[in-house]
């Protein structure tokens, strides 16, 4: 494989928006535009008609090993930051697309590319495979809390490829495996029902875990979700009815890194360790103030949280005949493997293809080589269907 030295280049791309209210921070949410930043990748001295977009929804992912490794193998790669980049409490998916649909624009008429790979990454995965479905046949009309939102007249530019590789169906999908079904009352976190908390040791049910405790313990999790979501559209309701200035309310979901896989390898047994999540240790990031969903306005749950949810992988995946290829980190401790199998049964795209990387961590720390093995399987595939060189 090539070793290139690489080049970042900022990009911004900016449209006009004129949202209801301002949910972002300062000059980008409050001044009628949306100021996106990216960062082009290229490899020195390696021309290309072929880009490589990354987009997750909350993040950025220039820093990443796997953009800066497809850059080093020859590949050019286009990292995309949301309006929401690193702070997802107020993020609607649907504007993410929005987002997104610019970059994929401003690459094919401002930057010449003609081909468009879609690299689903991680949370960037569901993502992609949104945009996607929205971009074949456009349907969404509005947000799950009911706000206007008209995909089917955003003119989004469908890729030509699509690539999921160490990604989750969906953010509403892993957080309601994640979410802790022991809390009782969202305003007293320490208010826990003992035998669904997996951090109590008074707990009778401890690894390995009774098939009929785990349903019990996902179905709790699923009944938590579902109480947040009738809060939130209760209180959507009581602004709506009551008038006036107060549009939007932000709140805070307690304790969510809660899954037994954690601490079981019997339960979807891969390469992983226990005891481990991908931030860390669990118990420690199920109470700490950075978990996923801990912040979140009414509408970004709605939207990103709830099961009512948009971004759903199985049911976008669906929607989708493009050529896909899934590859699975072994070893992945963020992404569990079932997610990626049932991407690949769900995709309706007959020419779609799957690979394991044995061992591989999902951020590839320490290990260069599984980090080139799985460059290497993309650019394989993208070579195959004759997109580049």
């Amino acid at each position: 494989m090539s070793n290139h030295e690489i080049d970042r280049i900022p990009v911004i791309v900016q449209f006009e928006d004129s949202p209801s209210f301002t949910e972002t921070y300062g000059f980008v949410g409050s001044q009628g535009y949306v100021f996106l930043e990216g960062q082009l990748i290229l490899p020195r001295e390696a021309k290309s008609d072929t880009v490589f977009i990354f987009m997750h929804p909350a993040t950025t992912l220039n820093l990443m090993p796997f953009p800066a490794g497809l850059a080093a193998a020859g590949c050019h790669v286009l990292c995309c930051g949301s309006r929401y980049a690193k702070n997802d409490t107020s993020l609607i998916m649907e504007k993410v697309v929005i987002d997104l649909g610019a970059y994929v624009r401003y690459a094919k008429e401002e930057l010449g590319y003609k081909n468009v790979v879609l690299m689903g990454w991680s949370g960037g995965g569901s993502l992609t495979l949104y945009y996607q479905s929205q971009a074949l046949n456009p349907t969404i009309t509005e947000t799950p809390a009911g706000d206007p939102l008209d995909l089917t007249t955003a003119g989004l530019i469908p890729a030509d490829l699509v690539v999921f590789i160490a990604a989750h169906i969906g953010r509403a999908k892993i957080l309601s495996e994640w979410i802790d079904p022991s809390v009782l009352d969202e305003n007293d976190p320490d208010n826990r029902e003992i035998e669904l908390d997996l951090y109590n040791s008074d707990n009778p049910n401890q690894p390995p875990y009774d098939s009929a405790w785990v349903t019990r313990f996902r179905d709790a999790q699923i009944g938590r979700i579902q109480k947040i979501t009738k809060r939130v559209e209760a209180t959507l309701a009581e602004l709506k009815e009551k008038g006036g200035l107060e549009l939007e309310r932000p709140f805070i979901t307690h304790r969510t890194m809660a899954d037994p896989r954690h601490f079981d390898l019997t339960l979807e047994p891969n390469g992983r360790k226990a005891n481990w999540c991908y931030l860390g240790d669990p118990e420690t990031v199920n109470v700490g103030p950075v978990g996923i969903a801990r912040f979140s306005t009414l509408r970004a749950w709605m939207s990103q949280w709830s099961e009512k949810s948009n971004a759903d992988g199985i049911s976008c995946a669906a929607k989708i005949d493009t050529p896909l290829l899934l590859v699975e980190n072994q070893a992945d401790d963020a992404t569990p493997p079932s997610h990626t199998r049932e991407i690949f049964k769900a995709s309706a795209s007959t020419d779609k293809t799957m690979h394991v990387i044995d061992g591989a961590g999902h951020y590839y720390k320490d290990q260069p080589e599984k980090l080139e093995e799985a460059v290497g399987q993309v650019i394989t595939w993208v070579r195959e269907k004759g997109l580049i060189d």
